[in-house]
């Protein structure tokens, strides 16, 4: 089975990484695309040879177009998504879903209705060091969780590399928080393994753009463990940092070495020093995946329900930051 993919707009700064997956998987290929920029799709369009429509919908009546990845602003994607959905197209889109909770239950509702295939681009969910974590956590290996810390930070915005556009918060709902900051929420709320009750979140503006450039949000728990997320587009050499601690132990990735390190009280020999973990191997990749759902007719059960929770968590983190006060989840999913 060979599946035509049409590409809804190169907004998106992975946009061409997804293009690369689609024409290096032996049952796809690119068959066309439309941007809300007539200009840059169009010569996108050129470049892999396919046809470019001015109307999404044209596009969307297309017989060989069987699915779409959309790369379209962050705020497009309740219409662009519910459109593809209307036309009986599975859909693989870039984090967020949505800025909205209200938003992304429209969205599921017409997937669900439809009876489409929906994935979610949250990749750090099939690296090595995740899956290596999420073992020694079903171990019982650190005891009760209580505190969990992701940090994810580049320097786009000093730099100057990140597309302007970045900065646009119509288009974007948000700064370094709902973009790279996606990845620590998800990775944070999978390691803390609870559910979050309340958000608290402080935005800088380091460059004055009109988003935050600098962010960090507490997840607050019943238990009374902790969750922080930081992210940033306005550091040089922050490396990718996991700390998960506990009762009993605790793991550390990224600090500042690519190793995951592990100290425990429940085995003899981590007790005392830190022991060097072997890192799993990654899983195939969330695109890979979307093509397997769509051919064995399966559902993306998990990652949809990871991508609605970050919904729920960047609604309640925006929330938070504009309102200067800790937000209550059930404000934002009652």
């Amino acid at each position: 089975m060979s599946i035509g993919i049409g590409v809804i707009s190169f907004w998106h700064v992975h946009a061409w990484d997804y293009v690369k997956q689609v024409q290096e998987h032996e049952d796809t290929y690119i068959a066309a695309v439309w941007d809300e920029d007539i200009d840059r799709g169009k010569k996108a369009a050129e470049l892999m040879g396919v046809p470019f429509f001015t109307s999404l919908d044209e596009l969307l009546s297309q017989e060989n177009v069987d699915a779409v990845i959309v790369d379209a602003p962050t705020n497009m994607h309740r219409d662009v998504l519910i459109a593809a959905a209307q036309a009986g197209k599975h859909i693989f889109t870039e984090k967020v879903i949505a800025p909205t909770v209200r938003e992304v239950d429209e969205i599921l509702s017409e997937v669900h209705q439809k009876q489409l295939k929906l994935t979610v681009s949250l990749p750090r969910l099939n690296d090595g060091y995740t899956l290596s974590i999420q073992e020694l956590l079903s171990q019982g290996l650190l005891g009760e969780i209580t505190y969990v810390r992701v940090r994810l930070s580049h320097n786009g915005a000093v730099a100057g590399w990140l597309p302007e556009h970045f900065y646009n918060l119509e288009q974007c709902s948000g700064g370094a928080l709902i973009d790279l900051g996606c990845h620590p929420m998800y990775l944070t709320r999978l390691f803390l393994g609870q559910e979050v009750t309340g958000v608290s979140a402080n935005f800088g503006y380091v460059t004055g753009k009109e988003v935050e450039d600098n962010a960090v949000a507490t997840l607050f728990t019943k238990s009374g463990a902790i969750g922080v997320v930081e992210a940033g587009f306005v550091n040089s050499h922050s490396p990718f940092t996991i700390e998960v601690h506990g009762t009993e132990g605790t793991l550390l990735f990224g600090t500042p070495e690519e190793k995951l390190l592990l100290k425990t009280n429940k085995l003899a020999e981590a007790s005392n020093s830190w022991t060097e973990i072997q890192l799993k191997n990654n899983r195939e990749s969330a695109f890979h995946q979307w093509v397997n759902h769509i051919q064995l007719n399966t559902l993306a059960e998990e990652n949809i329900q990871t991508a609605v929770e970050l919904t729920v968590l960047m609604e309640a983190a925006n929330r938070s930051a504009k309102e200067g006060r800790v937000l209550s989840i059930s404000e934002v999913r009652p």
